[in-house]
């Protein structure tokens, strides 16, 4: 599995790059931030997402078609 950081060159990704590279909106991501789902770090105005955080993130959504009753 390629990592976003080998694929960027990078750690840590803007709100738009996360959008881009995960095809979620941006409205989706902030609403994760807001809700504590997603881990984000200012530096001065800048919003930035760690490769680690998106992926925790992503893996911790449910999985399609899998039953939430347990």
């Amino acid at each position: 599995m390629v990592t976003l950081k080998r694929e960027l060159g990078r750690a840590a990704l803007s709100i738009a790059e996360a959008s881009v590279h995960t095809g979620l909106g941006r409205d989706a991501i902030y609403d994760a931030i807001r809700s504590g789902r997603l881990v984000a770090r200012k530096l001065g105005r800048r919003t930035l997402i760690t490769e680690r955080d998106l992926h925790r993130f992503l893996v911790s959504l449910p999985k399609a078609g899998a039953s939430q009753a347990g």
